[in-house]
């Protein structure tokens, strides 16, 4: 049965908080002291204990109730009426400080550069046998 049809499957509500947070399933077994594995079968179950969910939380740096309450209509509810045109999540703003063409052009001047020595270099080796 898919996910979309159990909103209470709590593995997936764990894995797409993991996944908002930018977080690896290694990243989040290492702060709970296990594997991967364990985390991809924790992400696939419908239901978890109360004790491993307050150290998932823990980990993932929400509360128990924000696991158990996560809808991800509700945050892009929260994404589309917060933000605007130009706005920065979590200060992640890619402002480049350099022409990108400018740079291609460079790296390719100095290749043809290299081509020319490169070919002054054979010359003058056959010249000398």
């Amino acid at each position: 049965m898919s996910t979309l049809t159990k909103p209470n499957h709590i593995g997936r509500k764990i894995s797409r908080i993991r996944e908002l947070r930018d977080m690896k399933q290694e990243a989040l077994a290492q702060a709970l002291g296990t594997n991967q594995q364990a985390i991809s079968a924790i992400e696939n179950s419908e239901t978890i204990d109360d004790e491993k969910l307050k150290a998932i939380a823990e980990a993932l740096g929400v509360s128990v109730e924000g696991i158990k309450n996560f809808s991800e209509e509700a945050v892009l509810n929260i994404i589309g009426n917060t933000l605007n045109d130009g706005s920065v999540i979590n200060g992640n703003a890619y402002n480049c400080t350099f022409n990108p063409l400018d740079k291609v052009v460079e790296l390719y001047e100095r290749l043809v550069l290299a081509e020319k020595e490169k070919v002054e270099y054979l010359e003058k080796l056959l010249k000398g046998k």
